[in-house]
Parts: C-alpha cells; sequence; structure tokens
C-alpha cells in the first residue's frame, strides 16, 4: 500500500505533535534527579541505560500515534520495546528513539531530543521527526517536500570557510580509538582545504546528525565494527530523512544507503553510518578510514 502525498503530512502533523509533547514531558525532568537502569543492549554504554523518562516519553508517543498505527496499518519499531518484526512484513512501520541522549540527560547537559521517523519495508525513510526539548526547537521532513525547521523552509548554507567541525558523542572522550579518528579527520580535511578541525563532544546520535545538517562544514560517524552497537535503527531512521531532503549525505561507510530495515537485528554496527555536508567530504572521510 502505497501512501500519498496528503496522507504523509498527515502523519508527519501527528509525529510533530507527539514528539514535542514527549519533549515537553522530558523537560520537565529537566531539574529533577532521575534513576538511571541498565539494560541489555548493544556494546555502548549509551545503549545500556535507560530512565523511566524514556519509557514515559514512548508511551505518550504511542497513545499520540495509536490512531495512525490502526488507520494505516502501521507497524511499530521503538526502542524500549522489543522488536516484533513486524516492520518486516507491513508496508510501513513508525521508528521511534522516545529520548535520544539518555546520557546527557542525565549529566543534565544539552544534546538529548526525540525522534520519529516512517520507514517503507524497503527502508526508505519517509517521514523525519526530530524535536530538541532544550532548545525548543522542531525538524521536520516529509518525502519529496523538503525540511523545515521550526515550521519554516531550510536549506542547507553552501559554507565552506572555516575549520571543519567534528560532531561526536558524548562517549567520545573515552573512546580507545579517539586520537586515531580525530587525525583522520583532519587528514580529510586537508585533502578538502579546511584549516584544522574543530571536535564538538557531548550530544546524542540524533541531535548531532542535526548539527551537521545546520552547522557545515560538519561531518558525523560511526565506522563499521564486529560488535554489536554503533546506533540503531531508530537512531538515524529520521535523520536520515533530513538529509535526503536538504539534499545532503547520510550513508554507510561504503556509500549505499542507510540499511535501515535490516532484517537480522536493529543494530547498524554491520555498516556503519556516515553524516557529511557534502558528498565529497564523505569520500575524503572513507579514503582515510581505509588509508
Amino acid at each position: 500500500m502505497n501512501l500519498t502525498p496528503e496522507q504523509l503530512h498527515e502523519l508527519a502533523a501527528q509525529a510533530c505533535l507527539a514528539a514535542t509533547e514527549a519533549g515537553a514531558l522530558i523537560a520537565s525532568y529537566r531539574h529533577h534527579e532521575v534513576a538511571v537502569r541498565e539494560k541489555d543492549a548493544g556494546s555502548g554504554l549509551a545503549s545500556q541505560v535507560v530512565t523511566e523518562v524514556d519509557e514515559r516519553s514512548e508511551e505518550t508517543i504511542l497513545r499520540i500515534l495509536e490512531p495512525t498505527i490502526a488507520r494505516h496499518d502501521l507497524a511499530v519499531l521503538t526502542e524500549e520495546r522489543e522488536d516484533d518484526r513486524q516492520r518486516l512484513e507491513k508496508d510501513h512501520f513508525w521508528c521511534i528513539d522516545p529520548l535520544d541522549g539518555t546520557l546527557p540527560f542525565t549529566r543534565g547537559i544539552p544534546g538529548y531530543s526525540v525522534s520519529i521517523a516512517l520507514v517503507r519495508r524497503d527502508g526508505k525513510p519517509l517521514i523525519g521527526i526530530v524535536f530538541d526539548p532544550v532548545a525548543g526547537k522542531l525538524y521536520r521532513a516529509v518525502s519529496g517536500a523538503g525540511v523545515e525547521i521550526d515550521g519554516k523552509a531550510f536549506q542547507p548554507s553552501a559554507r565552506e570557510h572555516g575549520p571543519l567541525k567534528f560532531f561526536c558523542d558524548c562517549t567520545f572522550p573515552g573512546h580507545p580509538d579517539r586520537e586515531g579518528l580525530i587525525d583522520e579527520v583532519r587528514t580529510a580535511a586537508d585533502r578538502e582545504g579546511f584549516p584544522g578541525v574543530e571536535v564538538i563532544e557531548g550530544a546524542g546520535g540524533v541531535l548531532n546528525a542535526c548539527h551537521v545538517l545546520t552547522d557545515g562544514p560538519a561531518c558525523y560517524f560511526k565506522k563499521p565494527k564486529l560488535k554489536q552497537g554503533g546506533g540503531s535503527l531508530w537512531d538515524f531512521a529520521a535523520t536520515a530523512c533530513l538529509f535526503a531532503e536538504a539534499g545532503l549525505h547520510a550513508r554507510d561507510f561504503e556509500g549505499r544507503p542507510l540499511d535501515l530495515n535490516r532484517p537480522d537485528s536493529t543494530f547498524m554496527n554491520h555498516r556503519g553510518v556516515c553524516y557529511a555536508s557534502s558528498e565529497k567530504m564523505a569520500m575524503a572521510l572513507r579514503r582515510g578510514s581505509q588509508a
């Protein structure tokens, strides 16, 4: 079943409502101590923590999206519930991260967000919604209709001067190959004529990608690895739609579209992810990685 442009815009409106209401809930906890629990998910610290706020945000989102699920026979993949694999059988599925950047949230620093995408069974993202509760900023993309930020049409800047910004997750300071990765980015920046690299650490994956979108020239990536991890489908589905509609690069480390309905796992370590202000910059990063 194909969804019409009108139906996609209606679904996007519901997703915007769900994201902003969940964001308001999250913001209400900003100055309260929140209990953190561990969960068995992935090899990185960021994938192993969960709070009651993650779960309450998810409940809020699903309550608002429930009518759309029934009306259009949509599957649901969301971070805090087991994958029922209906995403592999139905034509479309909601892909939800109710609180991306749980670590920044528990540390009381900006960098967390709500992320909601509608993904076609073949892995193409049709809707991408991100809400930043701290900045109160809403990012919206619908396939074929471009990108809006806070209701205004957005086009990425053509700026090519200044250092290349390298956005990194809040766990990057403890990464075992931190300096090696920075050196790779420096090599790519030199190759493309940028006067150095500015390393920016602290946010979750969703807002790091959004910063690449709006604050270029910039990049954000996770290289392929054997261990499960490297982010999950819900970390990248919404921003992949934003980048597609903005005409920017959001692909894997071989330059292929992100595998957003991977049948054997929800993790992205098998092919990695690379967000960049341009295809040329992404190619330079890939060459540096292979050197």
